[in-house]
C-alpha cells in the first residue's frame, strides 16, 4: 500500500472541492463546502508557506488530505481527511504512522482533535497509543508524548 503526502497545488482545487463538499465527509467537520470557501481554504491552509495541510495521493491519484501543524510550542496536530471509497482500508492508521514519525523526527508531540462521534478517528489515537486528555471546545483531545 503506498501512499504519499506531498505539498498541495492549485491543481487540486477541483479534487478538493469534490472532498470537501460531500456531506459524508464533512459530518463532523463543517457544512459542505462550495467551491469558494474550497478555494479560500486551499489557499490559507493548503498553499502558504508553511501549509496546514498536504495533499495525500495513492498511485499518484488524490485521494484527500493529511492535517499536519504547529498545535502549541511542543506539539503538532495531525488528521486526514480522505474520500468515502478509502475509508477501512487502513490508510488513516498508515498516514497517522508517518506523520508521527515526522513529529518525531522534529522533536514534536502530537495531539488529534475529534468530535466524540467520530469513533474511527478515536480507535486509531487509541490504537497508535494516543492518550485520551478530555474534551475541549467540544472535541476530544487525544495526546501522544515523544
Amino acid at each position: 500500500m503506498e501512499l504519499s503526502i506531498r505539498k498541495m497545488r492549485e491543481s487540486d482545487l477541483e479534487s478538493l472541492h469534490f472532498l470537501l463538499s460531500d456531506p459524508e465527509v464533512m459530518q463532523y467537520l463543517e457544512p459542505p463546502f462550495s467551491m469558494e470557501k474550497t478555494e479560500q481554504f486551499l489557499k490559507t491552509a493548503g498553499l502558504t508557506e508553511k501549509p496546514l495541510i498536504y495533499a495525500v495521493e495513492k498511485d499518484s491519484e488524490f485521494i484527500g488530505y493529511v492535517i499536519y501543524h504547529d498545535y502549541d510550542n511542543d506539539s503538532v496536530e495531525i488528521g486526514w481527511v480522505l474520500y468515502p471509497k478509502h475509508w477501512g482500508k487502513g490508510y488513516a492508521s498508515l498516514l497517522t504512522a508517518q506523520m508521527i514519525d515526522r513529529a518525531f523526527s522534529e522533536g514534536k508531540d502530537i495531539v488529534i482533535e475529534c468530535a466524540p462521534e467520530q469513533k474511527g478517528t478515536r480507535h486509531i489515537a487509541e490504537k497508535c497509543g494516543f492518550e485520551y486528555i478530555g474534551i475541549e471546545d467540544e472535541l476530544c483531545i487525544y495526546k501522544l508524548k515523544r
